[in-house]
C-alpha cells in the first residue's frame, strides 16, 4: 500500500486539513510522511530592480517556509507522526511543477494536499496547484477540501497545538 506520503504545505488551514487526513493515513499504514514547503516569490520587478531588497525578500519567504515546516512538523508529531521536512525555491517554476518533481524524486507513492476547491473565474485568475498535481502525478493524489468534518478536525487540532 502506500509507505512514502508526500504533503505539501503551505501553512494554510487547507493544507492542515490535508496534513490531518495524510497522518491518519501514515497512522493506519506505517507509512513515512516529507512535507514538502515550495518558496515562490511573485515579484513582478526583476531581482536586479530590488537589489539588497530582493535578497531580504527572499530571505523572509525561506524563513516563512521554515516556520510553516516546522509548525507542520509539530502537528504531526503531535498527531503520532513523525515526519521530515523539505524546503524547495520556485526560482520561476510553478508550484505545481516542484511538488510533482518532489514525488518523483522521493519515490513517494501518495500525495496528499489541501485544496481550495476554487472553481470557474477564481480557479483560472488564481491558478491551480492541486490541479496540476492531479494532471501530472506520477502517484494516486488525495485533495482534501476543508469543509464540513474536515474544518472541524482543523479546528479541533488547533486547538490542541496552541500551545505551539
Amino acid at each position: 500500500m502506500y509507505k512514502r506520503i508526500l504533503v505539501p504545505t503551505d501553512g494554510s488551514d487547507t493544507a492542515r486539513a490535508g496534513l490531518i487526513e495524510a497522518c491518519k493515513l501514515a497512522k493506519g499504514l506505517d507509512a513515512q510522511v516529507r512535507l514538502l514547503y515550495v518558496v515562490e516569490a511573485h515579484l513582478a520587478v526583476p531581482p536586479e530592480v530590488y537589489g539588497v531588497a530582493y535578497h531580504q525578500v527572499t530571505e523572509s519567504l525561506r524563513a516563512g517556509g521554515a516556520s510553516a515546516l516546522l509548525y507542520a512538523q509539530t502537528a504531526a508529531r503531535q498527531l503520532g507522526v513523525a515526519a521530515e521536512t523539505q524546503l524547495v525555491e520556485a526560482m520561476g517554476t510553478p508550484v505545481g511543477e516542484l511538488i510533482v518533481k518532489a514525488a518523483l524524486e522521493w519515490h513517494a507513492d501518495l500525495i496528499v494536499c489541501g485544496t481550495h476547491g476554487r472553481r470557474g473565474l477564481r480557479r483560472i485568475v488564481m491558478g491551480s496547484d492541486a490541479e496540476y498535481i492531479v494532471r501530472h502525478a506520477p502517484v494516486p493524489v488525495l485533495l482534501v477540501r476543508q469543509e464540513g468534518w474536515i474544518a472541524n478536525a482543523v479546528a479541533d487540532t488547533a486547538g490542541a497545538l496552541s500551545g505551539l
